[in-house]
């Protein structure tokens, strides 16, 4: 079970192993965020690089 939250990292990804059980929280104390885009202009540009599927 997940339950340490990160209250400085919302996350609302329930698909993800790092989302916290018991609210939206990431429970990782380190996140990497990212891009697949070459040229960044809109926030759907950026990825969380940390997602690991569950």
């Amino acid at each position: 079970m997940n339950d340490h939250c990160n209250r400085c990292v919302g996350c609302t990804v329930q698909e993800c192993r790092h989302h916290s059980d018991c609210e939206d929280f990431c429970t990782l104390d380190r996140v990497q965020i990212g891009t697949h885009e070459g040229n960044v202009t809109m926030d759907q540009c950026t990825d969380c690089k940390s997602f690991d599927r569950r």
